[in-house]
């Protein structure tokens, strides 16, 4: 099966699909061992993560790639790419992002309607293209796509600035113009979700992100509001940075680690994760068979 069509699968096995974010290649290995069947690259966990900077449109097509790539190498779950607004202006950027994640490994991405400048989604002062803008940047990832079963999703964020009847009227033009699913941003009240899939009749996205606008809706909550996909994006990531600048405040003031210890994965458990016993026995069974 093809990245794409393992996605599209896993929305049937799953209602909703829950998707983890996953920030690098070592926490994709540990959302399969814990049993998801999909997981998501963030453009601001790429920006935060990768870069150190804010999601704000400065982050790149090639940044992006490269983290698509490390997880993809290494990971087989299908992997849906935050591509904010298509890394360009014209049609042929769209296109050339979609083919460049694709061919990375990439099972979907969902692209936003914001302007070239754009902000995180649960920010004020966000500025939409218009919604023609929008449905060729559609068009652009559908033509550019060289496998069916590869996911293009489009992502609204017009909730915030123009209300929820033209966020809804938007979500139509854009699966008119072609998206496979629909991804509404920032959305505040759970019935909306079963109008938007209403309205829309292809697979629904809610994002629930910490410390936003949305609340955090269970996946029961969810799955009754008609929604195909819960998306977490940077609960991981976020629980690790508190936990890392927890480490480094304990060992700058204490001058040890030992009293966080027991927050800390073992070296034995980090191992388990990445198979290092059966590497090390590889490396035995060539070393051995060069010396006979």
């Amino acid at each position: 099966m093809t990245p794409g069509s393992r996605f599209r699968q896993a929305l049937k096995d799953e209602k909703p699909l829950q998707v983890a974010g996953t920030i690098c290649a070592y926490h994709a290995l540990m959302a399969k061992r814990v049993g998801y069947r999909a997981v998501y690259l963030s453009g601001g966990g790429v920006a935060a993560g990768s870069l150190g900077m804010p999601d704000l449109g400065i982050s790149n097509l090639d940044d992006v790639l490269i983290d698509i790539r490390r997880i993809t190498d290494v990971c087989e779950l299908p992997l849906l790419v935050d591509v904010d607004t298509g890394f360009g202006t014209s049609a042929f950027n769209v296109a050339r992002t979609t083919r460049s994640i694709a061919k990375a490994g990439a099972a979907a991405m969902h692209i936003e309607d914001q302007v070239g400048a754009k902000r995180c989604g649960h920010r004020p002062g966000k500025e939409l293209v218009s919604k023609d803008e929008m449905c060729d940047r559609i068009k652009a990832a559908v033509d550019a796509r060289t496998d069916e079963s590869f996911v293009v999703m489009a992502r609204t964020d017009a909730l915030a600035g123009e209300g929820f009847d033209s966020a809804v009227s938007r979500a139509v033009s854009y699966v008119e113009a072609g998206a496979d699913m629909i991804f509404p941003e920032a959305i505040t009240e759970l019935g909306m979700y079963r109008k938007f899939a209403d309205a829309v009749k292809v697979p629904v996205l809610a994002n629930i992100t910490e410390f936003g606008s949305t609340p955090l809706f269970t996946a029961e909550e969810l799955r009754s509001a008609g929604v195909a996909i819960a998306l977490y994006p940077l609960s991981a990531f976020r629980a690790m940075n508190k936990a890392a600048l927890g480490v480094y405040e304990t060992l700058r003031k204490a001058g040890t680690q030992k009293s966080v210890l027991p927050q800390m994965q073992t070296r034995e458990e980090l191992y388990d994760f990445l198979n290092y016993h059966s590497y090390e026995q590889k490396l035995d069974e060539l070393f051995s068979r060069n010396r006979s």
